[in-house]
């Protein structure tokens, strides 16, 4: 409480300025942009209890310091509401990360999931995400503080190491997000998996088949997925717990959020709209863009200093004319259960032979195969060819070799032609960032030319029924449109 306190206490003799609070480690990063940042009116904070950095105060030695004395209303009468808490970043899988404006009324909003999900006063949660990503600050740290829960905190992700916390501090609940529970089973098993005190798991991003997995291996530990974007209007929580969905659409959510999924042309880059100029509602069963109505009750703030990015995510005249929606650039689907699920990111889907390829269902798919650890799966063009291609950039589990036989098997009899990855890529490392979401625009960007990319990479040849190396004559005979794709 006292640590809160002081963040008012600073805020207010620094009212005039912004703050901004840094890790000592980070000291060379700050001092490169400090004159910038004073020029602007910054006041920086180390999070420690001594600067080498002149012009950087300190903070800890001031939390240590503190007033037990209750924080004067006076000093945060101004604050409502609508008054912005933090900025957090997206992520920036498919491009710049942008920084969306977060108010207090959204930070009670992320809260809202950790009290739906059954977190209570008594239990221990577990976090290995940074605070600077919206899961962890926003229903992490405050669902900790409305709930009256314990956060622990791990400040980097260590899946050798992640059990042995949850044991050593009694962790009754985790947080993950992307691809953290996936690395976890990949683990060595050990006998002592299910030796922890862990019943709830919370998040998002999480894989049907890792899912079966992770509960296989590690106990009955409730998940719940949810949907949600740092900046976006709308979310769902998978409440019933049906694994591979987000959430299940209802009629009380229904009857207070207008949101519906509409038909989206992938090669245009728009929604399909209709003779009148209206969107078109996609029947349940069918994949479409997720789009709100922004209203007072789901409104969206945009982004900092953005104005042009803002616009962007607002689709207007969406079901009459003067309506006004927020484009969460999200495709998903609703069956006849009204359970949701995520499809693919609008920028990641690709078109190929007349036919949307969703990344995540091919990347679900080869993440299957045995000596596959990780998947990363994008779209890149070819000369002389409409739209984009499959292509997959695969790490290779410890101890496993690739063949070529067994993927081309696998994933033939899984996926239809047009969704087969036809070029593959083999990496040590497949680059993510800082929230576990895999990075695709620089391997876009570098396609499959065998003299321009280092790593190994193959060919799917139908002939052969298998993954061969690719060449430079069997590129410049796709060039050249000899070898039909």
């Amino acid at each position: 409480t006292q640590k809160f306190r002081f963040t008012y206490r600073a805020y207010r003799v620094h009212s005039t300025n912004n703050m901004s609070l840094v890790q000592k480690e980070l000291q060379e990063a700050v001092e490169e942009v400090l004159p910038t940042l004073k020029k602007d009116g910054v006041s920086v904070f180390y999070v420690s209890r001594t600067s080498n950095t002149n012009g950087v105060d300190t903070l800890l030695d001031k939390v240590d310091g503190v007033s037990a004395e209750a924080t004067p209303e006076s000093w945060r009468s101004e604050v409502t509401f609508a008054t912005p808490a933090v900025y957090i970043y997206t992520s920036g899988t498919t491009g710049l990360p942008k920084a969306a404006t977060i108010n207090h009324h959204r930070l009670w909003y992320g809260t809202g999931l950790a009290l739906a999900s059954g977190i209570k006063a008594h239990d221990i949660v577990y976090t290995t995400m940074p605070l600077y990503h919206s899961a962890a600050l926003m229903i992490g740290l405050h669902g900790c503080i409305v709930t009256g829960a314990t956060l622990a905190l791990r400040s980097k992700f260590s899946a050798s190491q992640f059990w042995d916390d949850c044991r050593k501090y009694n962790a009754t609940a985790i947080q993950y997000i992307g691809e953290l529970l996936r690395y976890l089973c990949n683990t060595p098993a050990k006998p002592n998996d299910r030796d922890h005190k862990v019943k709830i798991a919370l998040g998002n991003g999480l894989r049907g088949d890792v899912w079966k997995e992770f509960i296989k291996r590690f106990g009955d530990i409730h998940v719940y997925e949810f949907y949600a974007s740092t900046e976006g209007n709308i979310g769902f929580l998978n409440y019933p717990r049906k694994i591979g969905a987000v959430g299940r659409a209802n009629y009380l959510q229904r009857k207070v959020i207008r949101y519906e999924l509409i038909k989206y042309d992938v090669e245009k880059d728009e929604p399909v709209r209709d003779t009148n100029g209206y969107c078109i509602k996609v029947p349940k069963g069918e994949v479409g863009l997720l789009v709100c109505k922004i209203t007072q009750l789901t409104p969206f703030n945009g982004y900092a200093g953005g104005k042009s990015q803002t616009e962007k995510k607002k689709l207007k005249d969406v079901f009459e004319k003067g309506d006004l929606y927020f484009n969460s650039g999200d495709l998903l689907m609703i069956d006849h259960d009204d359970f949701v699920y995520f499809h693919d990111r609008v920028g990641d889907t690709f078109r190929w032979k007349g036919e949307n390829v969703a990344t995540t269902e091919v990347a679900d798919i080869v993440g299957l195969v045995d000596f596959v650890q990780e998947v990363n799966v994008y779209g890149v063009p070819v000369p002389g060819h409409e739209g984009r291609i499959g292509m997959a950039s695969i790490k290779i589990k410890e101890n496993h070799e690739f063949n070529g036989k067994k993927l081309f098997q696998h994933i033939s009899e899984y996926l239809p032609s047009y969704a087969r990855p036809r070029f593959l890529r083999i990496q040590d490392t497949i680059e993510i960032t800082g929230t576990f979401k895999h990075r695709k625009v620089t391997l876009m960007e570098e396609g499959f030319n065998p003299t321009v990319i280092k790593d190994a990479l193959y060919f799917m040849d139908d002939t052969a029924k298998t993954y061969v190396p690719m060449t430079e004559d069997i590129y410049n005979a796709i060039s050249d449109k000899t070898i039909k794709l």
